[in-house]
């Protein structure tokens, strides 16, 4: 283990005693990994600790770092985060310098598998075609469209603009599901490639108020936000809402 991940377990142990005092601390392993992008995973094997932390925050100031151990435990132990880590981890994660590198890393290292357009039950390619000419006058740069590889059941959309991919949960590709709201999600990742996420106050906002008022325009959005909320009552299991990224 390198000297730079040396010096952030002792962060980690101080988080997890301010955190969970009562409770001896656990061994604690940090590394850095060179992840597809702004990533950082900690989890609990065998009694012990095991982080990884986007190489991206290998420069990280001191502070930005400390913000994260407690992020990271406090995710481990399932209870909310401190506002004032969740600010200053935000702050700098979101600073064009690291968003660059976050871009850079993406576009070297990630491994998008595209599958198809074309579903067993629904085309999107076709779908795209509807819904540029309706709502987007015909001027929309086609993106790649693909169905996801699995069947994802907690989020049923994804525009990634590093790579300009937007990505439908394959879930989505079946006969009981009609083909308006497949469409609907399809419609809610469009207006993310016409309304960038944008930063306000150091914070990111990629629903804005445009974005928003757009998304209302689709004929059927209250069905839709029903049928969202019926795909949530069905994957219970996941413990999280179904929504559109």
């Amino acid at each position: 283990m390198s000297a730079a991940q040396t010096h952030l377990s002792p962060i980690f142990v101080d988080a997890f005693r301010q955190l969970e005092p009562q409770h001896q601390t656990p061994e604690i392993e940090v590394r850095f990994y060179p992840y597809a992008g702004l990533n950082h995973t900690i989890r609990s094997r065998a009694g012990r600790i095991h982080v990884r932390i986007s190489d991206i925050f290998r420069d990280a100031p001191p502070g930005v770092q400390r913000a994260l151990a407690f992020i990271l435990v406090a995710k481990l132990l399932r209870r909310p985060a401190p506002q004032v880590h969740e600010r200053v981890y935000r702050d700098y994660a979101i600073s064009p310098q690291v968003q660059r590198a976050s871009d850079i890393a993406r576009r070297r290292r990630g491994r998008r598998t595209v599958s198809t357009s074309r579903g067993s039950y629904h085309n999107l390619d076709r779908l795209f075609a509807r819904l540029n000419r309706r709502y987007f006058d015909d001027e929309m740069e086609k993106p790649t469209l693909t169905w996801s590889q699995r069947r994802t059941r907690r989020i049923l959309g994804h525009h990634d603009p590093t790579d300009n991919t937007i990505v439908i949960s394959k879930t989505l590709d079946a006969p009981d599901v009609p083909e308006w709201f497949v469409e609907y999600i399809l419609y809610h990742e469009m207006l993310h490639i016409k309304h960038p996420a944008r930063v306000v106050k150091g914070r990111r906002f990629s629903h804005t108020k445009a974005f928003l008022a757009e998304e209302e325009r689709y004929p059927l959005f209250d069905e839709a936000q029903e049928w969202l909320d019926r795909v949530a009552r069905q994957r219970r299991t996941q413990l999280s809402p179904a929504r559109a990224a």
